[in-house]
């Protein structure tokens, strides 16, 4: 859900926030907290390598377990829904049989006192995780292993599933949420369900103070610069930016030119592309 605040200020009256009632109000468990260092947007020669990045609300990192697969087999007990300052989902703190505590991307329906388990065939059902071969068709599942082995790296942001449409020898077909069907190996591991907090991209920022606090600086347009800074600075008043095609600040084309590497090796795997184009012939 999303929470409007009355309107009593300019600010107000254009902000929503995400509607935390569900998550558990409690601290984070200190032994997954890790310290957290801001860059400011700088490499290690101090130079800026990342614009409009500095400044915002001290945080630290929650130590999400995005593969579980050491834990196959054990069940495990959610004991609180919290908050991530890192990511936009929320994480679930889950207690295992053993004793282990772990974090985990918590579900949509996930709840507290739900039991959830990972292993490589198991009860379809929101949270729990398994291989690809074994997860009925038709299924939302989400953070997805991109090959056997690895963590989950793939839909793992707020509200979003990919879905599971079928098998190609040891392949499995999923269809990514941009709309891209490609090729996964049968033994990856995904989980059943759909990310939590699903209306985040609802959610109206309002003023630029809430985007200070999450340590995003402002831009400036190009055309508002002087000709030193930007290819399209100068002139008099609200000119255009009397180019052929817009530039970066660095020269370059800023619209209508690939900025994709066509070399990745992990584009042989795509069936058809978010836009719609077909790239692996079907049988």
């Amino acid at each position: 859900m999303i929470r409007l605040l009355k309107p009593t200020t300019p600010g107000s009256r254009k902000t929503s926030y995400t509607d935390f009632s569900r998550l558990t109000k409690k601290a984070p468990e200190k032994s997954l907290l890790a310290t957290k260092h801001k860059t400011g947007g700088r490499n290690n020669q101090g130079k800026i390598t990342c614009r409009h990045i500095g400044g915002g609300a001290k945080q630290f990192y929650r130590m999400v377990d995005f593969s579980r697969t050491d834990k196959n087999g054990i069940v495990g007990k959610i004991t609180a829904l919290e908050y991530d300052p890192n990511r936009t989902a929320f994480i679930a703190l889950v207690v295992y049989k053993d004793g282990a505590k772990r974090y985990h991307l918590a579900a949509e329906t996930s709840r507290v006192g739900d039991e959830i388990v990972c292993a490589e065939k198991t009860k379809v059902k929101a949270g729990n995780r398994m291989m690809l071969k074994n997860i009925p068709q038709s299924f939302d599942i989400y953070n997805v292993e991109l090959r056997p082995g690895s963590k989950g790296t793939i839909v793992r942001s707020a509200g979003t599933s990919a879905k599971l449409i079928g098998f190609d020898g040891h392949m499995a077909q999923i269809q990514l949420p941009s709309g891209e069907i490609r090729h996964f190996d049968e033994k990856c591991y995904a989980t059943i369900g759909k990310v939590s907090n699903e209306e985040w991209g609802n959610v109206r920022i309002g003023r630029a103070g809430r985007q200070r606090h999450r340590g995003i600086r402002p831009s400036v347009r190009g055309k508002a610069m002087n000709p030193v800074d930007h290819p399209h600075g100068g002139g008099e008043g609200h000119n255009p930016i009397g180019l052929k095609y817009p530039k970066t600040p660095w020269g370059k084309h800023a619209l209508g030119v690939p900025t994709r590497d066509k070399k990745k090796q992990s584009a042989q795997f795509i069936i058809r592309n978010r836009k719609g184009r077909q790239l692996i012939k079907e049988n």
